[in-house]
């Protein structure tokens, strides 16, 4: 057995770390939930929710995976011996597994786009077209399946390369060059004519519109966002060297977070107010609203191309954490045998998301408890899994693990935090887990 991987520098792991977290959820799902829940309030209390409750969980993920050096299964077997809690590893695999099935389906969406955009026939089309090729691109079975096929062997091929020449070096390139593409889309919104009310309605507040929905969306928002509660943390912090100060990387990789958020909603929202668009058009934004938007601009196809390109390398880098986490509990640290789990695991994968690629094509009638397949995916990982994963994995380093073994690892490599260890330690024994569980409840409509 092969000594396991780690990272060559602290900068690869931030932005591997980076590129999990930002995927559609920073890109797609930010700015039309902000669209679509007060705007510049949406965004206030996704920055302050995600400082309060999001970056702990990061940090008690980073602190599991980094005290074990396990994957996500064997890290809680490591940590709590003798208990149920090797589960918790189980159900962030299993979540990874459906989550990725579905979510590859989008991927390929983002490449029928692509494809689309770089062959000229994106330009020239009504916004009402622009909806009616939406509906005609998800509904073609051929071309869906194909692109979800392509969309995983992309994910795949990086992956079964490990974590220094596959993950590491390919988020090496494709973070700095998404920030860099965000700046080119940004000075071309920000300068187009009446877009400064798209400025004021994402940088400035209506407190008018605060309601107890709008604070628990924002949450959920900040939650998903950073990528917890499936283990993919524990997984990636597991070849993170004890030399590195867990607190400074899981800052960074909030800020980093954050900033891209900010940048979509600065991307869209001056260009949809200055061509006269809503901005509460909901999950269709990027993919009808974006493209009508950049065909009204100097450039525009050049533009469409850039922000394409720019979506589809966040969603790859998350899609590859996401597998890691399935590849890395199978490998069990035989890296010798990484790339043949890798092609198994994520073929496997491509085969169970087949029926989410048809929901809104042939299989379009079939529902379970009224949802599609992909539907019914997307419920069971987003409002269900995800919250208690990550609810279950404030309550293991908050109860489970011993307060010194905690206060020992998140001080290794750093100079100790004093004072601010016990703020954070009281918020995830008692802040976090209750915000969480109201995010939970919300979300089976409990309340």
């Amino acid at each position: 057995m092969k000594q396991q991987e780690q990272w060559t520098s602290k900068i690869g792991f931030i932005l591997a770390a980076a590129g999990s977290a930002i995927g559609l959820g920073a890109i797609w799902k930010f700015p039309y939930m902000t669209g679509t829940n007060g705007g510049g309030l949406f965004l206030l209390l996704f920055l302050i929710l995600t400082t309060l409750i999001g970056a702990p969980i990061l940090i008690a993920e980073f602190i599991i995976g980094r005290r074990s050096q396990k994957d996500a299964v064997r890290a809680y077997r490591q940590l709590a011996p003798k208990t149920p809690w090797y589960l918790l590893g189980y159900m962030g695999v299993a979540t990874s597994f459906v989550l990725l099935s579905f979510y590859s389906v989008v991927g390929g969406w983002i490449l029928s786009y692509l494809y689309r955009s770089l062959t000229g026939s994106l330009s020239g089309l009504s916004q009402q077209e622009y909806g009616q090729l939406f509906e005609k691109i998800i509904s073609n079975p051929i071309e869906v399946v194909i692109a979800q096929f392509i969309f995983m062997v992309l994910t795949i091929w990086v992956v079964q390369g490990g974590v220094q020449k596959g993950i590491e070096r390919a988020s090496r390139y494709m973070m700095p060059a998404l920030f860099i593409l965000f700046i080119v889309l940004l000075i071309r919104s920000v300068t187009l004519e009446g877009a400064w009310k798209g400025i004021e309605f994402f940088l400035k507040p209506n407190f008018s519109e605060m309601t107890g929905e709008t604070i628990l969306l924002a949450l959920g928002q900040s939650f998903f966002a950073l990528s917890v509660g499936i283990s993919v943390m524990v997984t990636y912090a597991s070849y993170l060297s004890k030399s590195e100060n867990l607190t400074k990387s899981a800052v960074s990789v909030v800020i980093l977070n954050i900033l891209i958020s900010i940048l979509a909603g600065l991307v869209i929202f001056p260009a949809v107010f200055a061509l006269g668009f809503e901005p509460g058009a909901g999950p269709g934004l990027v993919f009808v609203v974006l493209p009508a938007v950049f065909n009204e601009m100097a450039f525009g196809g050049f533009f469409l191309v850039i922000f394409l390109i720019l979506l589809l390398f966040a969603t790859l880098t998350s899609a590859f954490s996401i597998l890691e986490i399935v590849v890395a509990a199978i490998a069990k640290e035989q890296t010798e045998k990484r790339r043949i789990i890798s092609w198994n695991s994520g073929l496997l994968i491509f085969l169970v998301g087949i029926p989410s690629a048809l929901s809104f094509g042939i299989l379009s009638d079939v529902k379970f408890f009224g949802k599609s397949f992909f539907d019914l995916a997307d419920y069971l990982c987003s409002n269900l899994a995800l919250p208690l994963g990550a609810l279950f994995i404030s309550l293991f380093v908050g109860y489970k693990m011993p307060r010194q073994m905690v206060k020992e690892e998140l001080n290794t490599g750093s100079t100790g935090l004093g004072v601010l260890f016990d703020i954070w330690y009281f918020s995830i024994r008692y802040i976090v887990p209750v915000a969480i569980l109201a995010v939970f409840l919300h979300s089976l409509n409990l309340f």
